[in-house]
């Protein structure tokens, strides 16, 4: 447990300002996905100037300040061990996976287990700015626990409309087509996948296929597909590479990484979006195995030609700590399918938001009120945390964000008894994607807005809670015995059971369909578990 500082729980307070980075992206013919995204209540009070950020000073001494920084009113800065940073992360596949596991009726690996990955999983209907660039919001609320507050910091970027103009997309599509993925719901899943996404493109938009087994093949160039009734349009290409995919031997993801970068570097298109998409159960067993030997070696591509890697991970028997590493090391993000319908969300939603940049580098600093806050603690992200001084070192790797993402971090957070006035301060810098120049933004948080109960927070709040303490559940649920993994954080303060968390999931205020899903995971796990 970090030591720092901080109240009780209540309502939320909101930094809500925006700046510019550059444009969006959303694919012709996909419904925008904000439709079931998690409510609050709507009636959340805005700070009506910006604050500052709470980071070290600039390295030389803070005599100039990078274009889109904060300036001028409260400069104090609290001591280093009053400060947590880490960098943005909007993956989603721990979640996905262990709701696949739980659902073959077997608990997950606590290693598997990102509680972040379970939060970020939740799309918070937190403001998003007028423009371009971040909204941040902090708001709260008593867990009951001998003082102990949840706090949550959001972070939004603005969606795009579904006819908003964008630059075309080059994307390089790198599929397993080893033995292992012969297991339905792996390789015909991808083929069905790819088939959506191929239809949903716009004319001008190119993919280029790279296939992997113990070796990897172009089987595709960069193909432009053009309009759908041309005669050999190169829409129908892809359909007819696609339709003739099918497993063959071992999982060599050094080749298929290599020669993917390969082909989109060599079809790489001025003033377009280019994008590797690989699509595997990352089982790699021939060839380099490790993810930093892999990307050594396509890193000039990542850097010179700022080419991002998109994981879709895929089987019941899936490598994850491997595609995790691969997607947070390659400057991008990573997901998991399991069946069609979460390939069509993953292709009409996540892929669109994860194609254009909205912030390159993005990282979050919290800074917590050393007279008002005695202890916090990060609640996940714990392979993300950033050196405190290095929120401003534009050299430091961050995260990649795209239009119509939420992030949300959520802090246990015990403040000194009779403790008031301001709590803590967030803050997120980002480089604009296309110019790299640097902004930043911020929102704060009072003892006082730590009113109220969590199970009378906003309703985004308590589903917030509730993920995060299923990811804490799952870690601590290991079956009888399996090893116990010393390594991994405490749970949580006042982290019910999962047969109480169970409760408290069937009596969320919202039942969208993934709160439902939500809710029908923990019942699975508490039984597993033997909680019930």
């Amino acid at each position: 447990m970090g030591t720092r500082r901080s109240g009780r729980a209540g309502r939320m307070r909101q930094g809500v300002l925006a700046m510019a980075v550059a444009g969006g992206l959303a694919l012709a013919g996909c419904v925008g996905g904000d439709a079931d995204r998690t409510s609050g209540d709507g009636g959340e009070k805005r700070d009506s100037a910006p604050m500052p950020a709470p980071a070290p000073a600039l390295p030389n001494g803070g005599a100039s300040q990078a274009p889109g920084e904060q300036q001028g009113q409260d400069q104090r800065e609290f001591a280093p061990d009053h400060l947590s940073t880490f960098a943005l992360d909007v993956d989603t596949a721990s979640y996905g996976f262990a709701r696949r596991t739980l659902a073959e009726g077997r608990l997950p690996d606590p290693s598997t287990v990102r509680p972040e990955e379970f939060v970020n999983s939740f799309r918070q209907d937190y403001p998003r700015p007028d423009g371009d660039g971040f909204s941040v919001s902090v708001d709260g609320a008593r867990t009951g626990d001998d003082g102990w507050s949840l706090v949550r910091v959001g972070l939004a970027t603005r969606g795009e409309s579904a006819d908003t103009e964008r630059p075309p997309a080059a994307l390089t599509f790198v599929i397993d087509v080893s033995g292992s993925m012969a297991e339905p719901g792996r390789l015909d899943l991808v083929k069905r996948s790819l088939g959506l996404m191929t239809d949903r493109l716009r004319p001008d938009d190119s993919i280029a296929l790279v296939t992997f087994s113990d070796t990897a093949k172009t089987v595709l160039p960069m193909t432009r597909l053009g309009e759908s009734g041309d005669d050999g349009a190169g829409r129908a290409r892809v359909h007819r590479a696609v339709e003739g995919l099918e497993p063959t031997q071992s999982t060599n993801l050094e080749a298929g990484i290599t020669t993917g970068y390969d082909t989109a570097v060599r079809g790489r298109k001025e003033g377009a979006t280019n994008r590797v998409v690989l699509l595997s159960d990352a089982l790699a067993n021939t060839g380099e195995t490790s993810a930093d030997g892999i990307l050594d070696r396509i890193s000039d591509a990542r850097r010179e030609h700022g080419i991002t890697l998109f994981g879709v991970g895929v089987g019941s028997d899936y490598g994850d700590a491997l595609m995790e590493r691969l997607a947070d090391k390659g400057d991008g993000h990573t997901t998991y399918v399991s069946n069609e319908e979460d390939a069509r969300e993953v292709f009409c939603e996540q892929l669109p938001a994860h194609i254009e940049l909205r912030a390159r580098d993005a990282k979050a600093q919290v800074s917590f009120d050393p007279a008002t806050v005695e202890q916090f603690r990060l609640i996940g992200y714990d392979n993300r945390q950033v050196a405190d001084d290095d929120f401003r070192d534009d050299s430091v790797d961050g995260g990649e964000i795209g239009p119509g993402h939420t992030v949300t971090a959520l802090y246990a957070v015990r403040t000194e008894p009779g403790a008031g006035g301001h709590l803590a301060t967030a803050s997120v810098r980002w480089l604009d994607p296309d110019s790299r120049a640097p902004h930043e933004e911020s929102g704060r948080i009072e003892a006082a807005d730590l009113d109220g109960s969590l199970r009378e927070a906003d309703a985004g709040l308590q589903v917030t809670a509730v993920a995060a303490y299923f990811a804490d559940g799952l870690r601590a649920a290991v079956p009888p015995g399996a090893p116990v993994d010393r390594d991994l954080p405490e749970p949580a303060p006042a982290t019910p059971s999962l047969a109480e968390l169970s409760e408290r999931a069937h009596a969320l205020p919202v039942r969208t369909k993934q709160v439902r899903e939500l809710t029908s995971s923990i019942d699975e796990a508490a039984h597993l578990s033997g909680d019930f």
